[in-house]
């Protein structure tokens, strides 16, 4: 090139005289030209000329593979000042082609220069190619030069920034997905100080502490590793008081603080205030801050759902009454202590005896005072449980070691009595235990071993009971009763048998006692001993004994058509005392069935008695005014009755089979004597039940008993059999 050709650089020439000024780093630009003279006079013309404190800094290439070499190698190149015709006509259009294809360079800014626009003609350049300006040498002066690279320069500046704040969209995206994932405070703490520290370039040491609403105390929730025995402290207890200080600043001000050592984040939520305390090893910058506060609007909103995952869980697997694990976390719980190989531990469950008559009878508030106060004594006593949960109405789970373990010690302590508000209760228990030893993998089936256990102590009426393999077997026979007596007493396969009852003196047939019986199927019939209890603790037994008193009432009314005035007696187990309004019922049944009240006698047992005296009372005496007279069943076999014998509106006292089978071989009777003669004394008739020797009704007659019922006379027989008994006996008119 002439040197008169490079007077385009020059020409036009500026004077202005610029201030000094502090300069802070410098704008990249890269002269690619294959003329050498070009390169010195464009940083001549460019020498002392600034952008924004920032200062030119210039490197050379002198062939198209040069210069995508050097933008390989210098990323942060800005400016690409490019000759079009090099070592080919199309060498300059070859770069940019390549630095946007091939480099993916879409930020470096290109201003293609030539001598030749003939090579590259304007249009189709800025048609075809990727790039910025398009100058012509003849027409670049100095003062063109610096207007052409002033706006490449704040064009480059804008997208790179453009570019930085998408990239800390994305890891302010990044951050928050990052800590919404977490469910635990202590792990969502760490992740925030971890992200936040991402954001503002430094290293993540920090806390993140949280108000305490109902105490008004600040506490340590969690953090980086270096705070962790603080975690879940007051914050006073930190061994930093200047962090003591920062926290608390901010809780006061509600806003951030910073320091040149560190920052401290004010965070506002619906559930509660909470501050996060980071050290700072630099400044952060602004753009920095603003997207720290966008990062710290998701960890509010982190904050709640933390707190409501935990609200939920409670409400999952806590009881909310005693605030223990309920029944659900209990099974979970228990199943990592399935270890085959030991048997260190037992698994108890307690039971508290008759808790809904005390809900009934004192409240539901009394009972739920009893609950808390049993869990408070289960807490004093067991300090040891590794597990304590709550996992039915009034049924507790303990897991306690096996070694100290005493049933009696352990029920002794529980039994002391409760003040439970106004009241002294004296509560007793059943307990189930399992040994570790017998654990299943599945906590549910564990579970199901103790309450086998526990249901065996309910059963036998003793107070504790312990899970052996063979019990769960006579529990799955159990279970299998109950379920084929349900099925057959909805398919009506029940029976119902009648036994005579006669009176002593004229040996007249004066009624007869309903008896329940249930057929296996292959011609025998399964044991009332057997199958009744089983009824009374499936429930079944109120619906059956509905049924008996329906079917009895049936049989009364086929008897009277045929002339028999006698009347039937049909047994009341303990349940069905407890059906509301029981008296009730059974004088709707008798209305409905036009049955004249004397015609049914209800027999009672003592455990029916004693249960509840006081209800007891009170339903026989509504019975008894309307007509229907009552016979205590079984008497003297029970235990406290005579204290209670003269409140009962009773009509008869049936003597106990088991006061007179011994007679009069190992037995003179004497039970039976002092049973008659309290009768007497009572105004009550005795009936000797069990009789099946004349030596037995002999002496019974003796001692004055009225009337009798045994195998001597009539064994139990159905409804047709009983016909024909009572037409031979001439107790029918008809």
């Amino acid at each position: 090139m002439a040197p008169e050709e490079n007077d385009f650089l020059f020409a036009d020439h500026e004077d202005d005289i610029q201030p000094a000024q502090e300069l802070h780093g410098c704008w990249d630009v890269l002269v690619v030209d294959d003329d050498p003279e070009i390169h010195s006079v464009t940083k001549l013309a460019l020498s002392g000329v600034t952008f924004w404190n920032r200062s030119l800094r210039f490197h050379d290439a002198f062939s198209g593979q040069q210069a995508i070499a050097l933008l390989k190698e210098n990323p942060s190149i800005c400016v690409l000042l490019l000759d079009v015709v090099m070592e080919t006509d199309d060498a300059g259009l070859q770069v940019v082609k390549r630095v946007r294809d091939e480099l993916k360079n879409h930020f470096v800014r290109i201003i293609l220069r030539t001598g030749q626009p003939g090579y590259a003609p304007e249009e189709h350049v800025i048609r075809e190619y990727d790039i910025n300006d398009y100058k012509t040498k003849t027409e670049l002066t100095r003062s063109k030069l610096v207007t052409a690279l002033m706006t490449a320069i704040r064009s480059y500046d804008q997208l790179v920034q453009l570019e930085a704040h998408n990239d800390s969209l994305a890891s302010i995206l990044d951050a928050s997905k990052a800590i919404l994932g977490h469910t635990d405070i202590r792990a969502y703490s760490a992740a925030v100080i971890n992200q936040l520290a991402k954001i503002l370039d430094t290293a993540p040491r920090g806390i993140l502490c949280g108000m305490v609403s109902d105490e008004k105390r600040i506490n340590v929730l969690g953090g980086s590793h270096e705070y962790e025995e603080y975690f879940g402290l007051g914050l006073e207890q930190l061994d930093n008081g200047r962090i003591i200080m920062q926290v608390q600043n901010c809780f006061d001000c509600l806003c951030h603080l910073r320091t040149e050592h560190e920052a401290t984040f004010a965070l506002r939520s619906k559930s509660r205030n909470a501050a996060i305390y980071l050290e700072l090893e630099c400044t952060p910058n602004a753009a920095q801050l603003q997207f720290a506060e966008l990062f710290l609007t998701n960890v509010s909103v982190g904050l709640d759902n933390v707190r409501l995952f935990n609200k939920l869980r409670d409400v999952a697997y806590k009881d909310q009454l005693t605030k223990l694990p309920n029944r659900a976390n209990f099974v979970e719980q228990i199943e990592l202590f399935y270890q085959p190989n030991q048997n260190e531990l037992v698994l108890v469950i307690l039971d508290i005896a008759q808790f809904s008559d005390i809900n009934n009878g004192l409240g539901q508030e009394v009972g739920n005072l009893l609950l808390q106060a049993v869990m408070e004594r289960l807490r004093l006593e067991c300090p040891e449980a590794q597990l304590l949960s709550r996992i039915g109405a009034d049924v507790f789970a303990l897991l306690l070691p096996r070694a100290p373990f005493d049933e009696g010690e352990f029920l002794d302590a529980l039994m002391f009595p409760y003040a439970v508000g106004e009241h002294v209760l004296s509560v007793h228990f059943h307990i189930g235990v399992c040994e570790q030893q017998d654990f299943h993998r599945q906590g549910l089936e564990t579970l199901k071993m103790a309450y086998i256990a526990l249901n065996q102590a309910k059963i036998g009426k003793v107070s504790s009971g312990r899970y052996s393999p063979d019990l769960e077997e006579k529990m799955a026979w159990r279970l299998g009763i109950i379920r084929q007596l349900r099925q057959d007493f909805e398919h009506h396969k029940l029976e119902v048998w009648y036994q005579p009852q006669l009176c002593f003196k004229s040996l007249q047939v004066i009624g007869c006692e309903a008896l329940l019986r249930w057929p296996s199927g292959n011609g025998n019939y399964i044991s009332p001993a057997v199958f009744v209890p089983l009824a009374e603790d499936a429930g079944l037994i109120v619906d059956i004994g509905q049924w008996v008193l329906e079917q009895a009432c049936l049989q009364q009314r086929q008897l009277a058509s045929v002339g028999c005035d006698i009347s039937v007696a049909v047994n009341v187990s303990v349940p069905q005392f407890k059906v509301p309004h029981y008296a009730e019922r059974v004088k709707e049944t008798l209305t409905r069935h036009q049955i004249p009240a004397n015609k049914i006698e209800l027999e009672v047992t003592e455990s029916v008695v004693m249960d509840d005296i006081g209800g007891v009372v009170a339903t026989l005496q509504e019975l008894k005014e309307f007509g229907v007279e009552v016979a205590i069943d079984d008497f003297g076999t029970g235990f406290s009755s005579l204290s209670y014998l003269q409140k009962l509106p009773l009509a008869r006292l049936k003597i106990d089979r088991a006061f007179i089978k011994d007679i009069p071989e190992t037995d003179s009777g004497a039970i039976a004597s002092l049973v008659i003669a309290l009768g007497k004394s009572l105004g009550l008739k005795t009936i000797a039940e069990g009789v099946e020797t004349e030596a037995q009704a002999a002496i019974l007659k003796q001692l004055g008993c009225d009337e009798v019922q045994g195998f001597l006379y009539a064994k139990p027989m159905k409804a047709d059999e009983l016909l024909i008994f009572l037409q031979q006996h001439k107790a029918c008119k008809v």
